[in-house]
């Protein structure tokens, strides 16, 4: 285990310097998954024209639990 440590800690500070927060990860993920649904699935063919209204929406909600996770947790 003493072989991967500095491998594992060099990707941790990788994901911290790019992302910083595993709910920004995740909820990101889910709106390009909602995304390529939209525009690969004929039935929802009619979102398209609100795909980026929808992606703006998405990285708002995620920003604000980000946030309000920070503001209101008891570690500060």
């Amino acid at each position: 285990m003493n072989v991967l440590r500095p491998i594992l800690n060099a990707i941790k500070a990788v994901y911290n310097f790019i992302v910083g927060d595993m709910i920004i990860l995740v909820g990101i993920l889910i709106a390009f998954i909602l995304l390529a649904l939209i525009y690969t699935v004929s039935a929802l063919a009619a979102l398209r024209p609100f795909s980026g209204f929808i992606l703006i929406i998405a990285a708002l909600v995620v920003l604000i639990a980000t946030l309000s996770r920070e503001a209101y947790s008891r570690h500060r």
